[in-house]
């Protein structure tokens, strides 16, 4: 890799140390949130041992990676692609010896590498003392599912470059951009389990990215995706990166010939 993007995901590693205490506020705000699931699920399962799929305890887990997942792969990026298109930068990003969507890319790296060492990997160690969580105890479950956090990163990370280039085409974007957001949340499974929609959404949401997320790598941390099924799953998780690329290069090509500057 180009030392100049190393350096990249260095700077906003760093950058993003400078605002590490709201982290750790954010660590206790995503344990509030895990609590509110974990009695929440408790309520609805009662005396029922499984629903949807789950027992009690792979609710649990779920509940607790998925939002702990949430802090390793979510960033803004959407954001600030839209602010850098309305305000005319990007138009210098043209001429510069460097990809601008790598940068973008690498820059989300950079943020998700401080949020998996000092946001998610503490989070979960704090949850685990509070929630019963069962961990994996299966070497390669760990290693097929941190791969998997990989690509639900770059996964996320595609969807939000494609959301915040759309600013080429709209004026104003932020509606879209809240749209995009509340989709990811709910339809990755983060709020509710894909298994737990209507058989017909389920369906669709095969179609989808969005179960790629954190649906997949969260049913196999949790046991329920194992063996083959969970290197099946890893590999549609590469084949949505890979489609996602098209559209990401196609509208940045397009984009090109629709630049517009709003305001001074």
């Amino acid at each position: 890799m180009n030392n100049a993007y190393l350096d990249i995901i260095r700077i906003r590693f760093l950058t993003m140390l400078a605002y590490r205490v709201n982290y750790y506020s954010g660590i206790v705000i995503y344990a509030i949130n895990i609590g509110a699931y974990y009695f929440l699920w408790q309520a609805i399962y009662g005396d029922q041992p499984t629903l949807g799929g789950f027992t009690v305890a792979q609710m649990t887990t779920y509940v607790a990676v998925s939002w702990m997942s949430r802090a390793f792969y979510f960033n803004n990026l959407d954001r600030e692609i839209a602010n850098e298109i309305r305000d005319g930068s990007v138009a210098i990003q043209f001429i510069r010896p460097y990809s601008y969507l790598l940068v973008k890319m690498m820059q989300g790296l950079g943020e998700g590498l401080f949020r998996l060492l000092l946001f998610m990997v503490p989070g979960m160690v704090f949850v685990c003392l509070i929630f019963p969580v069962t961990l994996p105890t299966s070497l390669e479950t760990w290693m097929i599912y941190l791969i998997m956090l990989v690509f639900s990163f770059l996964i996320n990370t595609q969807i939000n470059m494609l959301a915040g280039l759309f600013a080429f085409y709209v004026e104003n974007n932020e509606g879209m951009m809240r749209m995009k957001r509340v989709m990811v949340d709910l339809f990755s499974g983060v709020i509710i389990p894909v298994s737990f929609f209507p058989g017909w959404l389920e369906g669709i949401m095969k179609w989808l990215p969005f179960q790629a997320i954190t649906y997949l790598p969260s049913s196999v941390f949790t046991g329920r995706t194992e063996g083959g099924m969970a290197l099946q799953v890893l590999g549609l998780q590469a084949l949505w990166f890979a489609v996602l690329l098209l559209p990401i290069l196609w509208i940045w090509r397009k984009a090109r010939h629709r630049l517009f500057v709003q305001g001074g």
